[in-house]
């Protein structure tokens, strides 16, 4: 029986390609999105499928429609874009859970939360689990954002407890791969579009803050994996790759996959920037039966094809 998905943020770089996903296992799919950082490119090739519909639309603002799932993706998602208008981003993360949990209230829908690592801000405990609460500043510039999820989480939980609404939560950490925007100040498109341009790679700090990086269709795998456990299981849950790389391994990398002739520079760190950022994936292990299968040349080869096409 085709589900219908409602995936709001469905034309960003992670949403596009859970939309693609969505249809291909032959479910309708409604992408909602008002553009802020998506685009109608990353969903153009899926118009023509009379499974998907696109509707431009604020998840700020109520939105009514009978579904079976919604997937909860919508929110700017690198520091350049969350920072360029705080409230919005607060706006997006808060109002957004309301809307969609009310939603799934309303017509009985399974939703899922994008959450993300930054719930634990600058970690204290290293890899970080689910049950450790974080250390994050409530005022500094990134809280825009970190608060913002962890408030949608406590959102999701409490219409959980009272309303019965069937939620899933999962915490996502660095994720790459083809349709991430070139000019979103993430580590890995800065580097390549870089590297591609021959220009100099900036690495703040010394480099040896490390972070793991996940390719997209992993991520999709975990998330949709989530989606479809039993019930009673919440989350939230890790999904993220265990294996960690230090900023400068990974400028290095991708001097070589791309044959550039970028020299690295050094700059000052920028405020509450995470020194280490790995995830335990222990109970996506064990709940889900998921772990991480392709390894970062292999991500980074099919990302870098992606931007020579696009730069």
């Amino acid at each position: 029986m085709k589900k219908r998905i409602l995936v709001t943020g469905g034309a960003g770089f992670l949403g596009s390609h859970l939309c693609e996903r969505l249809l291909n296992e032959g479910n309708e799919v409604i992408c909602l999105d008002n553009f802020f950082t998506g685009s109608k490119q990353n969903v153009i090739h899926l118009i023509d499928n009379p499974y998907f519909e696109m509707i431009r639309h604020d998840v700020t603002m109520p939105f009514f429609i009978e579904v079976d799932e919604i997937y909860n993706l919508a929110c700017p998602a690198s520091p350049i874009h969350y920072q360029y208008n705080a409230i919005k981003t607060i706006k997006t993360s808060v109002m957004g859970a309301i809307n969609m949990l009310g939603l799934a209230k309303r017509v009985k829908a399974k939703v899922l939360q994008a959450s993300t690592s930054e719930v634990y801000g600058d970690p204290e405990i290293h890899p970080q689990t689910e049950d450790y609460w974080g250390h994050v500043n409530p005022i500094g510039l990134r809280s825009c954002y970190d608060e913002g999820k962890r408030c949608a989480e406590s959102l999701f939980f409490n219409y959980h407890r009272q309303n019965d609404v069937r939620i899933k939560v999962m915490r996502i950490f660095n994720t790459y791969g083809p349709r991430m925007d070139p000019n979103d100040g993430r580590v890995v498109s800065n580097f390549i579009v870089q590297a591609l341009k021959n220009e100099d790679i900036t690495i703040y700090g010394d480099g040896s803050q490390t972070r793991s990086f996940c390719y997209v269709d992993d991520l999709l795998e975990g998330m949709v994996r989530l989606m479809n456990t039993p019930d009673a299981f919440t989350g939230p849950v890790n999904i993220g790759n265990p294996g960690e790389f230090t900023i400068l391994e990974l400028a290095q990398n991708v001097i070589e996959l791309t044959n550039s002739k970028s020299k690295i520079i050094n700059q000052p760190l920028p405020a509450d920037d995470p020194m280490q950022r790995q995830p335990d994936i222990t109970i996506a292990k064990k709940e889900l039966g998921w772990e991480p299968k392709i390894p970062l040349q292999e991500g980074l080869i099919k990302t870098i094809e992606y931007f020579k096409s696009v730069i």
